[in-house]
């Protein structure tokens, strides 16, 4: 540790280095993800081919202000390109939503209904959205999600509604209207009926 918290080792300018991150939380939402990751992912330059690396050991020995955002986010990248680089190989399985982004109907409607989960999404609404028929949109999620919509948007809704239950501050009321459900009291039927126990006492759990 001679050389520093941020950078430490047997040699300042060693052969090998390696850059370390961590994410401290783990939560329903991120659990979607990792459920369809092996414990370890290795990939070489050439699978991953990005310039974030060698960003994030440029901005990793700095000390300037607003360090600590840049890395946050060059992390964030990183995450998100490895994820890419992973899924893109042939001996990874990408979960079924994920593979479904690249349809162009399915791929919207998951877009929609990630990205605004507190909408009150009908099936006939959403395949409006789409282009395409109710019946059609149905049997085309269904087939490459391997859950239909609604199902989808419940799931969706429920791991969101967990995540932000480990936040102290925030009321039931606020975190049903945040994640589509019309009271807490329908929010607190939908989350019993997928984890078994209520806002409160999952709340409890995790605290």
């Amino acid at each position: 540790m001679d050389l520093g918290v941020r950078t430490w080792g047997n040699s300042a300018d060693g052969e090998t280095v390696m850059l370390t991150g961590t994410y401290l939380f783990e939560g329903e939402v991120s659990r979607r993800l990792l459920r369809a990751l092996p414990l370890t992912v290795v990939l070489t330059a050439t699978q991953l081919s990005s310039p974030l690396p060698a960003l994030l050991g440029e901005e990793i020995v700095k000390d300037q202000p607003g360090q600590e955002a840049v890395l946050d986010r060059l992390l964030d990248l990183l995450l998100i390109t490895a994820l890419r680089a992973w899924f893109d190989c042939s001996r990874a399985t990408a979960p079924p939503w994920y593979s479904a982004y690249a349809d162009p109907v399915v791929g919207r409607a998951l877009r929609l209904l990630h990205h605004n989960p507190a909408w009150p999404w009908t099936l006939v609404e959403l395949a409006a959205a789409t282009g395409v028929s109710r019946a059609g949109l149905a049997r085309r999620f269904t087939k490459l999600v391997g859950e239909p919509p609604m199902t989808f948007l419940t799931g969706w809704r429920i791991a969101l509604a967990a995540d932000l239950l480990r936040e102290p501050d925030a009321t039931l009321g606020a975190i049903a209207r945040q994640v589509g459900y019309s009271s807490p009291f329908a929010l607190s039927a939908a989350f019993k009926r997928v984890y078994g126990v209520s806002p409160r006492e999952y709340r409890a759990r995790v605290s």
